[in-house]
């Protein structure tokens, strides 16, 4: 993109912001020199069309400097196609008012070539059905901004561009106390819907999902449910109570789902040979895709490979716990 402006932005402790920038040249080159600190991420941005695109964060070894990296800048069209390659929802125990925390990740692909922009901006670029009453919505650290998103009508909306690629919406909000039957609409179809319950005695119903493995996560315990949903269909989890009176029930939400949010955020890992599942996404959600290609087909796939896919699951659960560890940690 000749003529187009570059720059470079620091963000750290001491300061945040942009710190240089350059015209890139008639090919499109641009080339910076900046002092490495380990404190500190450094990325690159340019503009298009109003959007502005950053790239990965630049290495700050200096003896291993980035070479040839690129910013990639598409152009807009209100119309480019926005599916959902995975949703997950993790719905804890009842807190001690009886609500229920609950964290949404949705991993969004536009397969495209052009960045999905709002035609006006009183309609969204995306959306998804929230459970009628939830409460106490807030956005997570995805690859929005939180002001990006809103609720209105049991539906949560992106009002912001969505680049090609895979982006992540991250969400928490409160299921009431003894709401009864929860549904979930989904107007547009899912690869895979991935719901993990800390209520073992929970049963959940519609599309291809169906009862997995249970995960450990740094000392709890969930039952899994996943699956493929196509678009139109309803996913219903069986909670107890007399029906929509409770979801009045005063309360705040327990700190557990936000803590839960943080694990969605960059964590990377190889999958083994033989049970390929995709490099991108959050642990959850390759433990998801995991499960849905191998869960209780031992019999069906070779010893070697059902193999690697338990060190592969195994892997998954200590990186999660790892980062959930982590998040524990002062700052």
């Amino acid at each position: 993109m000749p003529g187009a402006r570059v720059v470079l932005h620091r963000v750290g402790r001491a300061v945040q912001g942009p710190i240089d920038s350059a015209i890139a040249g008639r090919r499109g080159e641009f080339r910076f020199r900046y002092t490495a600190d380990t404190s500190a991420v450094f990325l690159l941005s340019s503009g298009w069309q109003g959007i502005e695109y950053f790239s990965s964060p630049l290495h700050t070894d200096p003896l291993a400097p980035d070479t040839g990296l690129a910013i990639a800048v598409s152009d807009t069209s209100s119309t480019a196609p926005v599916g959902i390659v995975s949703r997950h929802l993790v719905v804890s125990k009842p807190a001690t008012d009886g609500r229920r925390p609950a964290l949404e990740i949705v991993v969004l692909a536009n397969g495209g070539s052009a960045t999905r922009v709002s035609p006006d901006s009183t309609r969204p670029t995306w959306s998804a059905g929230l459970p009628r009453g939830a409460v106490n919505f807030e956005a997570g650290n995805g690859d929005f901004s939180g002001d990006a998103l809103s609720v209105r009508h049991d539906s949560v909306m992106l009002f912001a561009p969505v680049a090609p690629g895979e982006k992540q919406v991250i969400y928490t909000y409160s299921l009431p106390a003894a709401p009864g039957p929860v549904r979930i609409a989904v107007p547009d179809s899912i690869g895979v819907f991935n719901i993990l319950l800390e209520e073992f005695d929970r049963t959940v119903r519609g599309g291809g999902i169906i009862r997995a493995d249970s995960q450990h996560i740094e000392g709890r315990n969930f039952r899994q449910w996943a699956g493929p949903v196509a678009a139109g269909e309803t996913i219903e989890i069986d909670f107890p109570g007399p029906g929509m009176g409770a979801w009045l029930l005063p309360g705040l939400v327990g700190a557990v789902a936000l803590v839960l949010g943080i694990v969605a955020l960059k964590a990377l890992g190889r999958s083994p040979a033989g049970a390929t599942t995709g490099s991108g996404g959050t642990p959850l959600d390759r433990l998801a895709r995991l499960d849905a290609r191998y869960a209780g087909r031992e019999g069906e796939v070779p010893a070697e490979e059902w193999q690697r896919y338990q060190s592969e699951r195994a892997r998954l659960k200590e990186e999660v716990s790892a980062q959930l560890a982590r998040s524990r940690a002062p700052s």
